[in-house]
């Protein structure tokens, strides 16, 4: 699978473009499954780096999204709310939420497209 080159990706499987859009990625929903409920944060609430700021619901669990970066929100996906299937269908597409980025210098730390696909082979055992 080839993962979009304009964002940076986290080892728990989030993504983040340049201006703090950020989801999870192809493979994080095919190792969920179906997914039935997000829950995501007000406007306003400030995330941190690595910690989490909802969760995400499938048939199979229910996982926390954590942030790969600090931040404010300034923006939610309230489309997942009714529908998050939209998660499945296009991972990369169907953004979850948009923050302004405290330090952009927190995404030299995460992972390019190809590192990302390199970590998720390994995780696979490929």
């Amino acid at each position: 699978m080839a993962y979009p080159t304009d964002r940076k990706y986290t080892k728990e499987h989030e993504w983040i473009t340049a201006d703090g859009t950020v989801g999870i990625t192809s493979h994080a929903q095919d190792s969920l499954g179906d997914i039935v409920f997000v829950e995501l944060p007000k406007v306003g609430a400030e995330i941190t780096g690595g910690r989490p700021f909802g969760t995400v619901e499938s048939v199979k669990a229910v996982s926390d999204l954590n942030a790969p970066v600090s931040g404010t929100v300034t923006s939610v996906n309230e489309a997942l709310a009714t529908a998050p299937e939209q998660v499945n269908k296009d991972a990369h597409g169907a953004w979850m939420l948009k923050i302004k980025i405290k330090d952009p210098a927190e995404m030299n730390a995460l992972l390019s497209a190809a590192d990302y696909e390199k970590y998720v082979s390994e995780e696979a055992g490929h």
